[in-house]
Formats: structure tokens, sequence, C-alpha cells
């Protein structure tokens, strides 16, 4: 919990510079549009949130992303499907996806890095392919469905409204934080990711559970797939979707999930996804740094967030170790 707090201060941190030093951050629009691409990264943040919890992670989220941003506008516009049809087949392939991860790093006891990062090419080059590297849109016939899933939520006394990604977001955080915390198989998974010898020797079947993580983190992706290209009307093959599992890393990281496993906050991935949104904006609105440095400042950052990991682990451990040397020489 102390680095959800921490994570918190140097958010309020960085509003507080960027709001003084641009006259355009705090205007409603841009607050609206800050807080929209903060609920859509930050679903896809919890996702792999719950594989890193594990031990281990997923780099194939941003070609996910564009398979289903790209596949979903070309079923409804291409394939003339009906829109719940659509969708039903965007969470089935996200879930196929997912127990395909799951599988390969479980039976075939692949790493993950190499399973997902064969995901990120395949999917992509998948989609690039079926699409024929043409845009994929949506056209006036689906306006009405774009209205209800980029709806606003007006709040008395504020001057822009609530997003439905946000809404979104908090349905999913809330569900992600009672299964988390509150249900023996999220206890399961982060028992897993602390020592999985140990967990396996005490009856967990841990590759249950790893297909579990995997399953969660590519459904909140597929989610977020259809979400992001709802919000833009389009997606080009080629570039949607792009590094966006750096971003989600970076807000998993950030929040306090360990890459070494066994430790995970939920609300804590919700504000390192906003951190990583207002350091975007931060570049972007202020004229005295270079808007070209954006993926060297997600480096920057995903380095200090592992750095300091690392840093408490061995403080912690140290800790550990001086009071058990204490006791035994007392005893």
């Amino acid at each position: 919990m102390k680095k959800v707090l921490g994570i918190f201060g140097l958010l309020a941190a960085v509003f507080l510079i960027t709001a003084m030093a641009s006259d355009s951050f705090l205007k409603p629009y841009n607050l609206e549009n800050l807080i929209r691409r903060t609920a859509l990264f930050g679903i896809i943040g919890i996702g792999v949130a719950f594989v890193i919890i594990t031990g281990g992670i997923d780099l194939s989220i941003g070609s996910v992303v564009c398979l289903i941003g790209c596949g979903f506008p070309f079923m409804v516009m291409e394939l003339k499907w009906s829109v719940g049809l659509a969708v039903f087949v965007v969470f089935l392939a996200s879930l196929l996806i997912g127990l395909l991860h799951g599988t390969l790093v479980t039976k075939l006891r692949l790493q993950p890095f190499v399973v997902t990062l064969c995901g990120l090419l395949f999917y992509r080059g998948v989609t690039r392919g079926f699409t024929r590297d043409q845009t994929m849109g949506f056209r006036n016939e689906l306006g009405e469905f774009r209205k209800i899933a980029t709806a606003e939520i007006d709040i008395p006394g504020m001057a822009f409204g609530i997003p439905m990604p946000c809404i979104i977001l908090l349905i999913v955080a809330v569900l992600s934080g009672l299964f988390l915390n509150y249900t023996i198989y999220g206890r399961y998974l982060l028992a897993l990711g602390r020592n999985e010898q140990a967990a396996k020797y005490s009856g967990i079947n841990t590759d249950r559970m790893i297909m579990v993580a995997y399953v969660i983190c590519s459904l909140l992706a597929g989610l977020g797939g259809m979400l992001f290209v709802l919000d833009v009307g389009s997606a080009q093959p080629s570039d949607f979707g792009n590094f966006y599992e750096l971003y989600a890393i970076a807000a998993a990281v950030l929040g306090g999930c360990s890459l070494r496993g066994g430790e995970g906050y939920i609300t804590g991935v919700i504000i390192g996804a906003a951190l990583m949104q207002v350091l975007k904006n931060m570049i972007n609105l202020i004229d005295a740094i270079p808007t070209n440095i954006e993926y060297a400042v997600i480096g920057a950052v995903i380095l200090c967030g592992v750095a300091a990991d690392e840093v408490v682990k061995r403080a912690a451990a140290k800790r550990k170790a001086s009071r058990e040397f204490e006791a035994a020489k007392a005893s």
C-alpha cells in the first residue's frame, strides 16, 4: 500500500506542475480526454497486472488491441454481421488467445516473454492480412451504437461529463479487486507469484491459475480494443495499438505490481495509468519539452519503477534477515 500512496503523490505532483506550466491543461475538453484515455489504458493495465502477479508478462496486448480494433468494424461493416454477433466473436477470440498463451506457458513450458512476443508479431500480421492493410472504421449506420459506447454521464456541478469508458473501468476495477483480494483464487494467484513450487506443493493447481491470468489479460485487451476503436471511430492495422503493451505494463509496474510476481494492487494500476497519461499530456502541452521524447519518458519511468521495486525488495529482505538474526541471538 505504501507503493500506491507513493505513486499517488507522484501523480499529484506531475498534475500540479503541468497545470501551472500550461493554461490548456485544466480546460474541460482536455480533462475529459485525459480521463477517457486513462480509463482505456487502465482496463488493459488491469489485465496485464494479473499476468505480472503470477510472475509472467504479456507483450502481445497492443497487437490484440489491433486485432480486435480492426476486426470488430471489419465484421460489422464488411461482413455485415450483427453487432451482437461481432461482440460475441470479439470476446470468444480474446478468450481463445488467452487459453493459447496459457497452454503454451504451462503445458509446453515456454517462456511467457517468447510466447507473447510471437503473439505480438502474429496477431498484427493476421490483422494486416485479412484487412489488406486497409483502414477499418464505422459508417453512419453504426452511429447509434457508437453513441452509446462513447456516451458521457453528466455530473451536476462539473463542466464535463464522465466518459462511458470510465464507468466500464470502475466496474472492471471493482470486480478485479474483489476477485484478487476477497476470493480464494485471488490468493492462489498471489501465492503462485511469490513461490510457484511452494504453491504447487500446497495443493494449488498452478497451471490452471496461470491460464486464468492469461485469459483475464486477453479478455480485457479485447474489451480495450473494442473500446479504443469505438472511441476514435477507425483503426489502421499497421499502427493501431502500437506500444500499448508498454503503457499497460508501465501502469502495472508503477502501480505496485512486482515483476518478480506475488504482489499487485488494482487501485495502484489505475493510478499508474493516470500518471502515464498525465506525463504524455505534459509532453504534448509544454513547449519546452520535445514531443518526440515520449517513449524515452515511458522507458525511463518503467526503469525507475523496476529499480525502485528491486531496492525495496532488497531492503525488506535485509531487515527480515536482521530480525531473524537478532531473534536467534536472543534465544
